[in-house]
């Protein structure tokens, strides 16, 4: 079939090969692209070919997109974490303004739930709590450092009768801090042997993480960054499938059709590898990262790459958590101070955040898992963070380059959120090959808080995609699900204006810091090319081209080159190809519509 502008429109497929061509036409063939151009010429060539037995026979198998409406390769989310993203569905906590709006919500999910509700063992997650607005609820002042009272407990649930006794486990906006019931707990300290609070691990036993205590010095039921694996247990099996499956129908309705999972849960791999050991076909193409213990004993030189094309699952990185949260939200004490700084925090003195892995693990790891011939995508947030991991890969392209005659871009290494670095660091990431894997929407989250967290120097180098690029950086774009929304064309806007969707901004509605914006050109390369160069699929995923994939989305509006960028935000995605099927929409069957 064939799929063509609008005769009453300009060309309207963005191909985004390398010279950004727009064109009439493509034509799909089984999985793939196989030509593209003017409407006449593709006819000739199609039937030439023998692709079709003639003209009319071509003809009748064209779709032609309406007027307003263009084509682009569909999108490619590179920072995304797909089963939270379906536990955040199945209970979202955003909207709650207290503690016991939480409880609530809560409370009326296990009674609208009757297997749940009949089963006090069956775990319940929940994601998206809040703190910052109870805060603002709570005390009708700005929070500060002080308000630990406004902390959760696990006295919480026990003091309702719907969800005491029962295993519940809550996860913070940002990922970063667990809130749990007392069953949770008491299960831990089962599993570990613990008993009366006296062998949990003391804060400077946790290097990463640290536990909410009570007056015993037993556990609240707060959990924060690394202190979480005292109290993980894998989720079953089923859970997680149908969190996937939701995950899934929410990407393609959006345009998704590609993700790179930095899963937050261990077994997130292991769920795709069942997934396609039991020969399944993936619903969406997965790039997984493998998830890093540092209480493990090293594994890049045993572990196989996966690189299942039929099924749609590829590994072959590892993702390192070096610091904290991808926040800079104001006074979350104890959080959101966890991105590692060279300099304290403007507005705490008293902190410059902290590592999740030393430094002197890092240049140990990284090295080796690249020699061993591993992608590694690091996350780093603070500037002393980023430049820790570009240390570490500077020492890994000497070593490789000495020892295996390698470049390091060769292994594109990546940078998860890379958010705030030195002036030095900004140009070192260019000059050393290294991938920047942003999300713009964070941006518009961070602007309103940035200066304040960190002074009015040190904010010009937070989310300075522009310094960047000019230093030949390459960047790949990405949601960052849950901690942000799904929709990929907010994060397209976010990236072009750098304001919030009403238009404004720190620095007026011209964007903050504007010189960092991207052209649209950009932010849809990143959008689709870039992240799948960032994943070794160039050649076959990201553009419209022969030869590749037809993985392509119509939108309803031309993105590319209406005037109002809010009406990017109008924008909704009519139909999601994935490997030349339809896969959310419907293509516009017969003659043209006018």
């Amino acid at each position: 079939y064939t799929v063509c502008s609008s005769s009453n429109s300009e060309p309207g497929i963005y191909t985004v090969d390398d010279d950004n061509s727009v064109v009439e036409c493509i034509v799909v063939e089984g999985t793939d692209v196989v030509d593209s151009g003017r409407l006449v010429e593709v006819m000739d060539r199609t039937v030439s070919h023998g692709l079709v037995s003639s003209q009319k026979e071509f003809l009748n198998a064209v779709h032609y997109i309406p007027e307003d409406a263009i084509v682009v390769p569909s999108f490619i989310d590179s920072h995304v974490h797909s089963l939270e993203y379906g536990f955040h569905r199945l209970l979202p906590l955003d909207d709650a303004e207290s503690i016991d709006a939480v409880v609530t919500l809560v409370r009326n999910f296990i009674l609208s739930n009757p297997s749940v509700h009949t089963n006090k063992t069956k775990w319940i997650y929940g994601w998206g709590f809040d703190k910052i607005r109870w805060l603002n609820d709570a005390n009708s002042v700005p929070p500060t450092s002080s308000n630990l009272e406004i902390w959760p407990t696990y006295q919480a649930f026990d003091s309702d009768p719907v969800t005491a006794g029962r295993p519940i486990w809550l996860t913070s906006k940002d990922g970063h801090a667990i809130w749990t019931s007392k069953k949770i707990i008491e299960l831990a300290e089962e599993r570990w042997g613990f008993k009366d609070g006296k062998t949990w691990p003391n804060d400077d036993e946790l290097e990463g993480g640290r536990i909410l205590r009570g007056d015993d010095g037993r556990p609240n039921g707060v959990f924060l960054d690394n202190a979480q694996s005292l109290i993980y247990v894998p989720a079953a099996y089923e859970d997680n499938l149908a969190r996937f499956e939701i995950t899934v129908a929410d990407a393609l309705a959006n345009g998704v059709t590609a993700m790179h999972d930095a899963g937050f849960l261990p077994e997130t791999l292991q769920f795709y590898e069942r997934l396609v050991n039991e020969g399944k076909i993936l619903p969406i193409r997965v790039y997984a990262m493998h998830n890093f213990d540092a209480s493990s004993p090293y594994w890049g030189n045993t572990t196989e790459k996966l690189d299942f094309e039929e099924n749609r699952l590829k590994m072959r990185s590892v993702k390192l958590v070096c610091d904290g949260t991808p926040s800079f939200l104001p006074l979350r004490p104890l959080i959101l101070l966890s991105q590692q700084l060279y300099e304290p925090y403007t507005d705490d003195p008293s902190s410059s955040g902290f590592m999740r892995l030393p430094a002197s693990l890092l240049n140990e790891i990284i090295p080796r898992f690249i020699k061993d011939g591993w992608q590694v995508n690091a996350h780093a947030i603070g500037d002393r963070a980023n430049g820790i991991v570009l240390d570490a890969f500077e020492k890994a392209a000497k070593e490789l380059r000495e020892e295996q005659g390698v470049e390091l871009g060769e292994r594109r290494p990546r940078i998860e959120h890379a958010q705030i670095m030195t002036k030095g660091d900004l140009k070192r990431i260019g000059k050393l090959g290294v991938i920047a894997s942003i999300q713009p929407t964070h941006v518009t989250d961070d602007m309103w808080y940035g200066e304040a967290r960190l002074g009015p120097e040190r904010v010009k180098g937070l989310y300075a995609f522009r310094s960047m690029m000019n230093s030949g950086a390459r960047i790949t774009l990405g949601t960052d699900i849950p901690v942000e929304g799904i929709n990929p064309l907010e994060g397209f806007y976010a990236a072009i204006t750098r304001t919030d969707k009403a238009g404004d901004s720190p620095h007026g509605p011209n964007g903050w810091f504007p010189e960092q914006k991207l052209t649209r050109e950009e932010a849809l390369r990143g959008m689709t090319i870039d992240p799948a160069y960032a994943s070794f699929t160039e050649s076959t995923l990201g553009s419209l081209e022969p030869g590749k994939k037809a993985d392509f989305v119509v939108l309803s509006k031309n993105i590319m080159t209406v005037e109002d960028p809010k009406k990017v935000l109008e924008t909704r995605v009519l139909v999601t190809v994935l490997d030349g099927q339809v896969v959310f929409g419907k293509l516009p069957e017969g003659p043209e519509l006018v």
